[in-house]
């Protein structure tokens, strides 16, 4: 089959790529061991891949192809984090920009764009280093070129260029000293893998095979003398500069300290090094150009934050809702609350800030969507190192967030009173109704656009044409011998009588169950169920 880049599939890999490294931001951080032992390089990466998904997110639907990827790239590259995430936004802008948007996708296109990234990311590093992430670009670059050489199709050289990525991760701590003595491969390797085996997993259907990373060995870290004597400082930087004033920019920078970085093009550049001499960093930018979204980051500091304890002055519970009514309900149970639509989503800088300006020591954050769980993970990663103690506990659905609510108890210790609301949250079983916009195919067999869908636990598990009929559906299967207290929360222009019925058939059936209806307001959803 021919393999061509698609809007929808593109848009659905840069979306897959964030839930992956969403699901393995924490592995990876732990493993952090190189350059410095700070822990985030699962965050940094992450953080870039969603910064190039929110901006292809903000275009429209008929937006082209080219102008998706270069949304994208342009994304990941202001957007990148840290050592990791500089080098990643440099390995993606490069693979794209050597692919023809327009012409069927071949081994050998994959190969020669595999190895133009793989260059580039060498030639934006000051002093390449074996058994890094760097390593782990080559040696896909070389497993695609196999691919191409033997006749295979674009999709296998894909899934060479992954597997050859997965086998040199594994050979990353025979390459550096540090990484064997910490028993770790390297993190920044583990990343691109985790990207690699999304577009694999994007291209074939299959998941990828397991990737062993063995357990970190902590390393601890005090005061400005860090691993190996290196800089005490980060500095990061985007430069407005012509391309010509970077190879002196490098020059400037690279006997300032290590792990210089310097990635992008077309007066647009991503700068990032390690050093002692903050000030000389940055004036070496201004002599290059225009140096902006300055950020400095004392190792020392950042490192002794992960281990500071909450001090308790107060706490807040951080809750994202959709509807006026489910933001009301959680108001009046004393949360912090962040409403969403379908159009207008939230974007990490506002969950990063609302964590921040909570104005507590403690803060429980309730992400009622699935999409916002890794989000919100990371935003208190951030929050952690300003001091503020932060649980995120995952729940998928706004009854769930409702149930949590209705258990907090700020009396209670931080940790006796996350278990709980965790335990509120595990034990409802939630669903909703929703009507089909369109034809399709879905878990519970097609649809046509105005059928009535039955959601259980995120999957579509009914489709009807009677929506009070598909609701007593979902209501059923949620129900259980044990159940105490079902919940029903009415979408926004939703039939009250459609709650009314539900609600004398659980009193005609099951008296010894209580039923709340509350008005949520929430859009395309006429029902939410909630059973606990």
């Amino acid at each position: 089959m021919v393999l061509r880049l698609r809007t929808d599939a593109f848009r659905a890999w840069t979306r897959l790529c964030v839930e992956a490294l969403s699901r393995t931001r924490a592995e990876i951080d732990a493993l952090n061991v190189f350059p410095v032992p700070d822990s985030d390089t699962g965050t940094n990466s992450y953080l870039t891949v969603v910064a190039g998904a929110e901006a292809v997110a903000a275009l429209d639907d008929d937006t082209a192809l080219p102008d998706l990827v270069r949304a994208y790239t342009d994304g990941v590259l202001t957007g990148a984090k840290g050592n990791s995430g500089v080098i990643l936004s440099q390995l993606v802008r490069a693979s794209f920009r050597s692919f023809d948007l327009d012409a069927p996708v071949e081994a050998a296109d994959v190969a020669a764009a595999f190895s133009a990234a793989s260059r580039a990311a060498h030639a934006a590093v000051g002093e390449p280093v074996e058994g890094t992430i760097l390593s782990v670009a080559a040696a896909a670059a070389e497993g695609a070129q196999e691919a191409a050489d033997e006749g295979q199709s674009g999709r296998r050289a894909f899934a060479r260029a992954a597997r050859a990525a997965r086998e040199a991760l594994q050979r990353t701590p025979q390459q550096m000293e540090r990484l064997a003595r910490a028993g770790v491969v390297d993190a920044g390797g583990r990343a691109l893998v985790v990207v690699l085996d999304a577009t694999e997993q994007a291209l074939t259907g299959r998941a990828p095979e397991p990737v062993r990373t063995h357990l970190p060995i902590p390393v601890a870290a005090a005061g400005d003398d860090l691993v190996d004597g290196g800089p005490a400082y980060e500095v990061m930087y985007l430069l407005e500069a012509d391309d010509d004033a970077v190879p002196a920019l490098r020059e400037a920078l690279q006997p300032l300290g290590d792990s210089l970085v310097v990635v992008g093009g077309e007066r647009l550049w991503n700068v990032h090094v390690h050093v002692d001499d903050v000030g000389a960093a940055i004036e070496a930018g201004m002599a290059a150009g225009r140096p902006y979204r300055v950020a400095v980051t004392h190792f020392a500091d950042q490192i002794a934050r992960q281990g500071e304890a909450g001090r308790a002055r107060g706490r807040a519970v951080v809750v994202a809702t959709t509807g006026a009514g489910m933001s009301a309900l959680c108001r009046e149970c004393g949360a912090d609350v962040l409403e969403f639509t379908r159009a207008a989503p939230l974007a990490f800088a506002r969950m990063a800030a609302a964590l921040r300006e909570a104005g507590a020591d403690e803060v429980i954050v309730l992400p009622n969507n699935q999409r916002y769980v890794g989000l919100f993970e990371a935003a208190a990663r951030e929050a952690r190192e300003s001091g503020i103690r932060v649980a995120v506990i995952p729940t998928h659905a706004q009854v769930q967030g409702l149930a949590a609510l209705a258990v907090h108890d700020a009396g209670r210790g931080f940790d006796e009173d996350v278990v709980a609301m965790s335990s509120a949250a595990a034990a409802t079983s939630h669903g909703a109704v929703t009507v089909a916009t369109e034809p399709g195919m879905t878990m519970a067999g097609p649809c046509r656009a105005g059928d009535a869908l039955g959601v259980v636990a995120g999957d579509f598990a009914f489709v009807g044409q009677d929506l009070a009929s598909v609701a007593g559906q979902v209501l059923e299967r949620l129900m259980s011998p044990s159940a105490e207290l079902v919940t029903l929360v009415l979408g926004e222009g939703a039939d009250p009588v459609l709650a009314a019925t539900l609600e004398q058939r659980l009193r005609d059936e099951r008296v010894d169950v209580d039923v709340m209806v509350y008005e949520g307001g929430q859009e395309n959803y006429p029902l939410f169920v909630a059973v606990e």
